[in-house]
């Protein structure tokens, strides 16, 4: 076993060796990296498979936001399980079935097929994100936390891009079918190491709370009653969500934005649709440790800078989908704004994870997954090809930048309220789970 200094705090130190927790880190952040692999590998064979098919543009966005519900639906259920059994083994139980599922995907014969086997891929997602969060946020120290965090959701940004560039080289190689074959076999070895991360020990609940929780039907008014007690989560929840439609919208239309607009072809318009969501990746990871350093004295200030750069983020994209916004003009400004848009996905993570118990930290997370992924992911894309379908790509991208403001109110409502709900919850300790024999 690792001995752990017990004269550092649990929220201050590091809960295993150092080596561990980066170690931990790295596989987290590699399944993370292949989850949106398999999720965003789509968005570049979108022209293949509506020319194969003959599809709407509405019927090509329900192929993504598909699996942001499956993962919504699954989320709390999931990350409650993992919170009292084992983070670990969920992890392994969920890459595992995600990454067979993606594999399915290249045998589908038709819409429905694809649609069914996209499905599955989002339930084997489901609480991915939450577990993974949890487990990172108590392995290391809490001034960490912002930027670790904000490294682990930029694996959604990295992996994208690497499911976008892969999507369109292969189809244009070996077909778009062919993809999903491709990128679903190495989350099958990851979720076989993935074993040999270190948990921590499950938190025991007060009873209260520990009857509350025994039955997802118990934990779901559960979740209920908490946002109604911890508003920061709420607002949160909202911000996080709303900020994620414009996100979501970026990365899953970008490459046909591209290849309609800018004639590109459509391998083309998937590198630099990569390049767009590389950009978003270090906006996360740098905006995630701007953050941490403005919130030091004044931890609400966390909440406030998200107002600011959401704002920030809604403008940008207001004047880079405009009617007189054309050219390498253009898609300078879509860089620009695609380096700012990111800027909640670590730090909202880090924030739930501030006001939640310990002991329901992967829950907690969830509930924001909840959130997230159903107001949020599951929106964008399919809001974006209903939009499309009536105004025309460009207008539907223009319109749907607008989700930024609103999340910026809703972070400005839960900075008013973070403070409180942060005192609720000092002071409860976190200890490792002993080192498994080899």
């Amino acid at each position: 076993m690792t001995p752990i200094d017990m004269n550092t705090s649990p929220q201050d130190g590091y809960l295993v060796g150092k080596k561990q927790a980066w170690f931990a880190f790295a596989m987290t952040f590699a399944l993370m990296m292949f989850d949106y692999i398999d999720r965003q590998v789509v968005a570049s064979l979108f022209p293949h498979i509506k020319a194969a098919w003959n599809l709407s543009d509405k019927e090509l966005g329900g192929l993504v936001s598909i699996i942001s519900i499956a993962v919504a639906v699954g989320s709390v259920p999931v990350a409650l399980l993992a919170d009292r059994v084992s983070r670990v083994k969920s992890v392994v139980v969920m890459a595992t079935t995600w990454s067979l599922a993606t594999i399915s995907c290249m045998f589908a014969g038709n819409y429905a097929q694809l649609f069914t086997a996209r499905a599955l891929v989002g339930a084997g997602e489901a609480g991915y994100g939450s577990v993974g969060a949890a487990l990172i946020s108590s392995l290391f120290p809490k001034q960490l936390r912002g930027a670790l965090l904000g490294g682990f959701f930029a694996a959604a940004s990295l992996g994208s891009v690497i499911g976008v560039v892969l999507g369109g080289v292969i189809a244009a190689h070996w077909g778009w079918k062919a993809a999903f074959g491709v990128v679903g076999v190495p989350g099958l070895v990851l979720a076989l190491l993935y074993m040999l991360v270190r948990d921590y020990k499950t938190v025991e609940l007060s009873p209260k709370l520990e009857q509350a929780t025994s039955s997802v039907k118990g934990t779901i008014r559960h979740i209920f009653s908490a946002l109604a007690r911890i508003p920061t989560l709420l607002w949160v929840c909202l911000g996080g969500a709303m900020q994620l439609i414009v996100i979501s919208a970026i990365w899953s239309w970008l490459p046909s934005y591209l290849n309609r607009f800018h004639g590109m072809a459509p391998d083309a318009a998937a590198k630099h649709a990569a390049v767009v969501i590389l950009v978003s990746a270090a906006g996360n990871v740098f905006w995630g440790y701007v953050v941490d350093r403005l919130a030091l004295r004044r931890p609400r200030n966390k909440l406030t800078s998200l107002a600011v750069l959401c704002v920030i983020t809604m403008l940008v994209f207001l004047v880079a989908f405009s009617s007189w916004s054309s050219g390498a003009a253009q898609i300078r400004l879509i860089l620009l704004g695609s380096f700012f848009m990111t800027c909640t996905l670590g730090t909202v993570s880090g924030i739930v994870i501030d006001v939640i118990h310990p002991g329901m930290r992967s829950t907690g997370s969830a509930v924001l997954a909840l959130f997230q992924n159903l107001l949020g992911l599951a929106i964008g894309p399919i809001l974006v090809g209903a939009l499309s379908d009536i105004w025309g790509l460009q207008q539907a991208m223009e319109a749907v930048s607008l989700c930024s403001v609103l999340a910026a109110i809703f972070f400005v409502f839960g900075a008013r309220c973070y403070d409180q709900d942060v005192r609720k919850v000092e002071g409860i300790r976190v200890d490792a789970l002993a080192a498994q024999p080899a």
